[in-house]
């Protein structure tokens, strides 16, 4: 059964993007919001104290991102922390993401991952034998939720041939004012500017197109809860930092064909083996 019309399906070749607003109910989202909860509530950091950043990359990757392909492991916000190291604020409001195997460890997750109306969405996209890679909770916590820079997924998920899609759920209300995705319409249609990879002296980018994306076309995808933002690989998007009082919490889903070749040199890598929504 399609989930997509010809014409949303039309729009997301053009586009790059598709928004499918009411996708998922206030339910679903209210039990994946408390579950990602009880997880950080449960959380022991202890010395470990790993941040998410798209700033300066390739040189402030841990190992515990690294090797957390098939994993459950949390994530700080980048201005979470005082000069001494100390959190600024409880962790409940400093945890940046989980990541980034929710879907195959976490029961409630895996529930939410693996309904039959999102295998047959991914149908629709012709993804062939589709297989789930990686997923994310993300808070983009009130006043610190970081800034995440003009990127392509492909950069960081490659395959060969180009056969990735990222599944964007607003657990809450997303808008400029906290943190909404912003897209370049058609910006996939440029190819991959760039890939970061496994190199002999660690993670680095390997850059094909140094020109400057041009963020003035980027437009803000405001939505609202459990609502679905559909992103090819190669579309260019962002979000920019939270200085608002109110959170955006989503969930994320990369999705990829077992027929493309997922090379061995990308960041994301498993011990066991992919599954598809079975």
């Amino acid at each position: 059964m399609s989930v997509c019309t010809a014409q949303q399906l039309s729009r997301y070749s053009g586009d790059g993007f598709l928004v499918l607003p009411d996708f998922v109910s206030t339910h679903e989202c209210d039990s994946l919001r408390s579950r990602a909860t009880e997880m950080v509530s449960a959380f022991d950091p202890g010395e470990l104290k790993s941040i998410f950043s798209t700033h300066e990359q390739s040189r402030t990757t841990d190992d515990y991102f690294l090797t957390s392909g098939d994993k459950i492991r949390f994530f700080f916000e980048e201005h979470a922390f005082n000069s001494d190291g100390t959190l600024k604020q409880p962790k409940e409001q400093s945890i940046n993401k989980i990541g980034h195997a929710l879907h195959d460890l976490d029961a409630v997750f895996n529930r939410f991952s693996r309904t039959p109306k999102l295998g047959e969405l991914v149908e629709d996209l012709e993804i062939e034998d589709p297989l789930l890679l990686q997923s994310m909770y993300i808070f983009k916590q009130p006043n610190i939720g970081g800034e995440v820079t003009c990127h392509q997924d492909s950069t960081f998920l490659y395959t060969e041939p180009n056969a990735i899609a990222g599944l964007w759920f607003a657990i809450e209300d997303a808008t400029t004012e906290n943190g909404c995705l912003w897209a370049i319409p058609g910006g996939h249609q440029a190819g991959l500017k760039s890939r970061w990879l496994r190199g002999q002296n660690g993670m680095e980018f390997r850059v094909s197109d140094s020109t400057a994306w041009p963020e003035e076309e980027l437009v803000p995808l405001e939505v609202a809860k459990g609502s679905l933002i559909l992103l090819n690989g190669l579309l260019p998007h962002r979000s920019y930092e939270n200085k608002s009082d109110r959170s955006r919490h989503a969930y994320t889903l990369h999705v990829i064909s077992a027929a493309a070749n997922y090379p061995k040199d990308n960041w994301l890598q498993r011990t066991t083996p992919l599954r598809g929504f079975e």
